[in-house]
C-alpha cells in the first residue's frame, strides 16, 4: 500500500478524526466543507467522494436480478473493506493512495 508523506504534521494531527469521516458514505462532505483548508482532510474526502460514487453504481447494479445481485454484493463487500482500510489509515494520521480511486480523486479540484 502506497502512502504519501507530504502533509504538514500539525494539519494531520488536527484533522485526522474529521478526515476519517470521509470513508463513511456521504460524510465525505464534512471534511470538504468544514476543513477545506486542510490538505490532509481534503485528500481523504476526495477519495471518499470517489468511493461514494462507486457505491451508488454498485447499488444500481444490485437492482438487476441475479447477475446484478451477485456483482453488486461482491463490489459492495470490496468497497466496504477499502473504506474500512481508508478510515483506519485516516484515524492513524496516514494517507493511502487507494489504487484507481486515488487517480480518479486527483481530478477533483476543491
Amino acid at each position: 500500500m502506497e502512502e504519501i508523506k507530504d502533509f504538514d504534521p500539525k494539519d494531520v494531527e488536527d484533522n485526522k478524526l474529521i478526515a476519517s469521516l470521509s470513508y463513511i458514505w456521504i460524510l465525505f462532505l464534512i471534511p470538504l466543507i468544514a476543513k477545506k483548508d486542510s490538505k490532509f482532510a481534503v485528500e481523504h474526502a476526495k477519495q471518499g467522494l470517489v468511493l461514494f460514487i462507486v457505491e451508488i453504481v454498485a447499488w444500481l447494479f444490485s437492482l438487476i436480478p441475479l447477475v446484478g445481485w451477485v456483482l453488486g454484493t461482491i463490489l459492495g463487500v470490496i468497497l466496504f473493506v477499502v473504506a474500512l482500510i481508508g478510515f483506519i489509515y485516516a484515524i492513524q494520521g496516514r494517507f493511502w493512495k487507494i489504487p484507481l480511486v486515488y487517480d480518479l480523486a486527483k481530478g477533483f479540484n476543491f
